[in-house]
């Protein structure tokens, strides 16, 4: 290779943006700097020549003469040595750089070129963005939700400190499939999830138990293209299982009080439906008696039958009686279904009638044309009916009035299914927005317990129940419901 006339190298590096400093090969001392050099350190050429390390160099161990001096060695033998130098200007400003030295060999000497740049600013970034990541993993570290990146495949390609501690993994575990962490059965609805993550903020959460049976993961998922390491699917996740355990309870509390809505209901009947089963109870005994006093006397076999039969038929409608209370009591697991509402209120006015029938109180029945379609467990409906009924039949019975009047009917009322309990009694004189919220009664002996349970009901089906004051006197109190959509369309 030809060595280069100096000169020419000088003119060379004038041209350069970077700034280079040239130093002898032998003794280290600066003999050129290019024009940047120059203008960046604030010396001309000949200030810069006589100038020593101590004079142009932040004073630390770390800046020390010596190790500027084996970097420039070395690039003899090992090619270019880059190295981190603090240059000090003319002016007192200290330049934190990137040097390289390089040896070059020119056609009168060897010398060593150091170029350098100032990477004051960059550092200045590294070290915000090192304190960032210091702060962000202390925080993540404290959160009570994980954090993970999944590749396409759902295997967990990053994790947060915070998202080890929940899926109970070291440090140096691997993270493995997301999958992994969850029950088997629950493995394709997560997979779905995570297939149809939107890229415009999280998906709508999913609830999953875990493969160990016991705790619960709530999951939402979002999908990110940033960068080409910062690519996949961002979950976040938490676990709920105290708040899984709360709902199962909630829920179990929620069966006991119903059921024992429906046996108190049951108890409030007992007299009505006594009465009720006293006519084809006696009818029996009457039939039979005469069927027995006909074989004694040796009387014609058809008015035996007869007897016998008609005996049979009110033996028959006591059944039934006796059926229907056994099913409306009964302790049974929710059996959610599609019926008209219409039926269900028909159902409940048989009790209503047989309870107002003891209380000299008329009932009207008002029943919409067309089907009401809900979708609900028709029995706790049902028991909403009853228990609003009940107390309005009670109001009634205390009532001063000459007719004594229950209406109860079902429509259709802004798109939703409606049903009104309408009586003629005494009303209540204020609290009617807060008839429902427990606590809170229409009787005087009342507690609330039971209107408190309507709202519950009606609330777990989607619907919302109100009390309002008749104008000629009395209460009224409505529920809505919405009709199921496809029944409705």
């Amino acid at each position: 290779m030809t060595s280069l006339a100096e000169a020419d190298f000088h003119r060379l590096l004038d041209a350069l943006t970077l700034c280079v400093l040239l130093h002898d090969a032998q003794s280290k001392a600066i003999v050129w700097a290019n024009r940047a050099a120059c203008e960046a350190l604030g010396f001309s050429v000949d200030e810069l020549i006589p100038l020593k390390a101590v004079d142009m160099t932040r004073p630390e161990p770390k800046y020390d003469r010596e190790l500027a001096i084996a970097a420039m060695n070395r690039s003899a033998t090992q090619g270019p040595q880059v190295y981190e130098w603090c240059y000090r200007s003319r002016t007192g400003h200290d330049m934190l750089s990137e040097a390289i030295a390089t040896t070059v060999k020119l056609e009168a000497r060897t010398v060593v070129m150091v170029q350098f740049r100032d990477i004051s600013a960059e550092e200045s970034i590294k070290r915000r963005l090192r304190a960032h990541e210091a702060r962000l993993r202390e925080f993540m570290q404290d959160l009570g939700e994980g954090v993970a990146l999944l590749n396409e495949a759902a295997e967990i390609q990053y994790i947060s400190e915070s998202g080890r501690r929940l899926l109970g993994l070291s440090l140096n575990d691997a993270a493995g499939s997301i999958v992994d962490y969850t029950a088997a059965e629950e493995s394709a609805r997560l997979l779905n999830q995570l297939d149809n993550a939107p890229a415009d903020g999280p998906s709508s959460p999913g609830r999953y138990q875990c493969a160990d049976g016991e705790r619960w993961l709530r999951i939402t998922c979002r999908r990110i293209d940033l960068e080409e390491d910062l690519r996949g699917v961002l979950i976040h996740f938490r676990d709920i299982t105290d708040v899984v355990r709360t709902e199962e309870a909630r829920r179990t509390e929620a069966r006991m009080l119903e059921y024992a809505g429906r046996y108190n209901a049951m108890g409030e009947m007992a007299m009505a439906i006594a009465h009720e089963l006293s006519q084809p109870v006696a009818a029996i005994r009457n039939f039979v008696e005469g069927a027995i006093q006909r074989l004694a006397q040796a009387a014609p076999g058809e008015s035996i039958v007869w007897g016998l039969r008609a005996a049979d038929r009110q033996a028959e409608h006591a059944a039934t009686i006796i059926k229907s209370v056994r099913e409306y009591v009964a302790r049974r697991d929710p059996n959610i279904a599609i019926t008209d509402l219409r039926t269900i209120l028909s159902e409940a006015a048989w009790f209503v009638q047989l309870r107002a029938r003891e209380a000299n109180v008329s009932v009207h029945v008002e029943l919409s044309d067309d089907p009401l379609m809900i979708e609900c467990e028709r029995v706790l409906i049902g028991q909403v009916i009853l228990n609003l009924a009940f107390n309005a039949i009670d109001a009634l019975a205390s009532a001063e009035c000459a007719q004594k009047q229950l209406t109860i009917g079902a429509c259709l009322n802004d798109g939703q299914a409606l049903v009104f309990v309408r009586d003629n009694g005494p009303g209540i004189s204020e609290g009617h927005e807060r008839l429902f919220d427990g606590f809170s009664s229409a009787k005087e002996t009342g507690n609330g317990i039971g209107l408190s349970l309507c709202k519950s009901i009606i609330t777990r089906h989607g619907g919302v129940i109100r009390a309002f004051p008749v104008q000629s006197g009395g209460l009224e109190c409505r529920f809505w419901l919405p009709l199921d959509e496809a029944a409705a369309s």
